[in-house]
């Protein structure tokens, strides 16, 4: 049985951004979109057929499923996430132009679900993804933004960089993947040191990404890759990327045991800080 990419609605405005956002992944990737509502049935089952003919309407090439499911919201939506090419999620923005209010529901499921999960916030359009036209604004008939990567050079999972490949192939945009490492800690202490010495680290870090992405520029030869390896924050980077990027993608390393919602801190700070939908990638 095919995937699906699901999304859990509640009726708020962020989950209608992101059964919005679902509906243009799933025409993109040829899938069906699967609305679920968690809760009591009566009025939000209003809601979600409501939800369900609007996305029949605005994407007619897609198949939209719609059902209803009692349970815990976290616990049913991880299972959900199993069965799922992606689980899209909404969440409120914290304010400004960035960062996302995860609840202790969305943070559950974040933390627990295997499959690549998206945060989507309310408001977002399909504009809001694309380059700005000649009026100078953002315009869904203009080029892709960019797709970026948030990458440990030292665990380059391929669960996540495929992801982040094949995503940038769908909106037939660039990948920018982003590297950030500190120096040795004797440079915080400003001890002289000649030029050779100051760049060496810089230098080794973007040979390492380099290589770690060499073998993914040959399986996908039609994306273009830039690449961005600096001292500093990974999460300060990524932040300052995602505003002008279409999709974030960042990972979290699978932990079986079922107590806490962690999901490291380079991820928990993009959640914070990021201007684009985040999609967040479970790996070993």
């Amino acid at each position: 049985m095919p995937r699906t990419v699901t999304v859990g609605l509640d009726g708020s405005p962020e989950s209608l951004a992101a059964a919005e956002w679902a509906a243009r992944e799933a025409g993109m990737l040829g899938l069906p979109v699967r609305l679920v509502h968690v809760g009591e049935p009566v009025p939000e089952s209003l809601v979600l057929h409501e939800a369900a003919e609007g996305l029949r309407l605005r994407h007619p090439g897609v198949e939209v499923r719609a059902e209803h499911l009692s349970g815990r919201p976290a616990e049913v939506l991880t299972e959900e996430a199993a069965g799922a090419e992606v689980l899209v999620l909404g969440s409120r923005a914290l304010g400004g132009i960035g960062g996302f209010l995860v609840g202790s529901a969305g943070l559950s499921v974040l933390a627990h679900a295997e499959r690549p999960v998206v945060l989507v916030r309310a408001g977002e359009q399909a504009a809001d993804e694309h380059e700005t036209d000649r009026a100078g604004l953002p315009s869904a008939a203009a080029a892709c933004r960019p797709v970026v990567l948030g990458l440990d050079t030292a665990h380059p999972d391929e669960d996540l960089i495929r992801f982040a490949f094949e995503a940038a192939a769908r909106r037939g945009t660039t990948l920018r993947v982003v590297h950030g490492w500190y120096p040795p800690l004797y440079y915080g202490y400003g001890v002289p040191a000649d030029a050779e010495l100051l760049t060496s680290p810089a230098v080794a870090e973007a040979a390492a990404l380099t290589e770690a992405l060499c073998p993914w520029r040959r399986k996908y030869p039609d994306v273009e890759v830039a690449e961005v390896s600096r001292p500093g924050s990974a999460a300060e980077l990524l932040a300052d990327a995602s505003r002008e990027a279409s999709l974030v993608v960042v990972g979290r390393r699978v932990r079986r045991s079922p107590l806490g919602a962690r999901v490291g801190h380079v991820t928990h700070a993009v959640l914070h800080h990021a201007a684009a939908p985040v999609a967040v990638v479970a790996h070993p």
